[in-house]
């Protein structure tokens, strides 16, 4: 039976929704949260699958545009063009190498371009976006989903804790973390473990990455669809930063009879949303997720990671 029609106990759905509170309490974090979905589904698995899929692409939208309400329009500008540089280079450098990576150990080429793409950008999002723009099927969607997603749960534990081991300041954090860690839910569970200053930054600069997903998208649909003879393709765009920015200009220019509190609440209420995001997003981490990857394309995902980590680690080091 298809594990979303299967029946699940009473008291493990009360243990999903108990672990859900605790990673929403002042004991929890957006890593607990993590964590805690993680230990979920490799031990008794998900009872809710129904709402850990498209319910949580559209938790993570809403929480990133809720965290606009609390950025001033200059500050997102700013960070902006402090990471443009970072971000045009490591994308097109991620790229580059993931081709080479993938050649090197024989992954299949959609799906090499998956991983390329979404460790160059944004992860799954990016992913969603290319794969049916070159006419990517399910197994190949699926195994760069893995992938990427595997990574993406390791960063959000690792790097708070390499950060504070190597005394990075709040603004090289985010910087780094925008560029290093793969999902925008990730990046911003990170960031918030690690400080407000380099959660703002980090969620500007992971925000402008994001804007590449149409002109990478385009670019795979084109050369893929050279190669299988001009196959129709479709490209998704990221609407929500649009509406993340719009967010950023009504708390800039709010009047001054809007209470700050407002914001606030607001702020708070995107910080619990991705922290739940988290929580479903380690829940549905699988056994058969974890067993279908296979060993190349983790490897290339590991290696264009600890590639992207190290350089742009090395580059905020030096340049900020």
């Amino acid at each position: 039976m298809p594990e979303n029609e299967q029946t699940f106990p009473i008291w493990h759905k009360a243990i999903f929704v108990t672990l859900a509170i605790v990673g929403l309490s002042p004991y929890g974090s957006p890593p607990v949260a993590l964590a805690l979905g993680l230990l979920l589904a490799l031990t008794l698995g998900n009872p809710f699958p129904s709402i850990t899929g498209k319910p949580t692409k559209y938790l993570l939208q809403v929480s990133v545009i809720l965290l606009g309400f609390g950025m001033n329009l200059s500050a997102v500008i700013q960070a902006g063009k402090d990471g443009i540089l970072f971000t045009i280079v490591s994308i097109f450098g991620t790229l580059i190498l993931g081709y080479f990576v993938g050649k090197w150990f024989g992954v299949a080429n959609k799906t090499s371009s998956l991983i390329s793409s979404g460790t160059a950008i944004c992860g799954g999002s990016a992913i969603a976006a290319v794969g049916p723009a070159i006419d990517a099927d399910n197994e190949e969607m699926s195994v760069s989903l893995a992938t990427v997603f595997i990574l993406n749960s390791i960063a959000l534990l690792l790097f708070p804790v390499i950060g504070h081991l190597i005394n990075l300041t709040q603004k090289q954090f985010g910087v780094w973390a925008a560029i290093a860690i793969h999902d925008t839910s990730s990046v911003v569970g990170a960031a918030a473990a690690y400080g407000q200053q380099a959660l703002e930054i980090a969620t500007t600069v992971k925000l402008a990455r994001a804007l590449w997903i149409a002109p990478v998208a385009l670019f795979f649909m084109l050369m893929y669809r050279r190669k299988d003879g001009g196959a129709k393709a479709k490209i998704a765009i990221p609407w929500f930063i649009l509406i993340f920015l719009i967010a950023t200009i009504v708390r800039t220019y709010a009047p001054a009879w809007v209470p700050p509190s407002l914001f606030d609440s607001l702020v708070n209420l995107a910080k619990a949303g991705m922290t739940l995001t988290l929580f479903f997003i380690g829940v549905s981490l699988t056994r058969k997720t974890l067993k279908n990857v296979g060993i190349k394309p983790m490897v290339q995902g590991v290696l264009l990671w600890i590639v992207i980590s190290l350089v742009s680690l090395y580059a905020v080091f030096n340049l900020l």
